[in-house]
């Protein structure tokens, strides 16, 4: 089997963007976000219309790392209408999905009033893994080990993707803040 190393990002940033192929989903992305923000800001309590989007972006993000709970379920944990039939682990993927959304938040709050910084990134880590699977592992602080992905149990050598080592992840990712 054919050894698997840890990816190495390319140049980054890149130094030449080939623009013209991507030029018009640009712009049509800023029209669809320019729409947007006129419908939002035509709207007296935007937060309304914008509260069940972000908790449905929160748990389509979350199902990443592996939550079963639902949109429905997070209304009824909310509105203390939860089954007592309810397992210990969707209520603790609840919980993940609350703190997605609160990271989430948090960040819209704190990029009003200073720039992105992997300080601040490592606080929304902090707020995304409090009293959630994860919690005793290094909060609101970057990988000191090598990590991988794949199903539950795989070893490295079957790995879908080896992300950069920790010795060089600091490097890398200030190179894309500052990008």
């Amino acid at each position: 089997m054919k050894q698997k190393v840890p990816y190495i990002p390319k140049e980054f940033p890149p130094k030449s963007i080939k623009w013209d192929s991507i030029i018009s989903q640009i712009v049509e992305a800023n029209r669809g976000i320019a729409l947007f923000e006129g419908f939002l800001k035509s709207l007296i309590s935007p937060e309304i219309f914008l509260s069940p989007l972000t908790t449905n972006e929160a748990v389509l993000s979350s199902r990443i790392e592996g939550t079963q709970a639902t949109f429905e379920d997070v209304v009824k944990l909310e509105a203390g209408v939860i089954s007592p039939d309810t397992s210990e682990s969707i209520k603790q993927d609840v919980q993940e999905i609350i703190n997605y959304r609160n990271a989430l938040q948090y960040a819209e709050e704190e990029l009003s009033h200073r720039p992105i910084s992997l300080n601040l990134i490592k606080e929304i880590h902090r707020i995304l893994l409090s009293s959630v699977r994860g919690k005793d592992r290094l909060l609101g602080e970057f990988r000191k080990t090598q990590n991988w992905i794949g199903p539950a149990g795989t070893p490295i050598e079957k790995a879908r993707f080896i992300p950069p080592e920790p010795i060089v992840l600091h490097e890398y990712l200030e190179q894309w803040r500052n990008f």
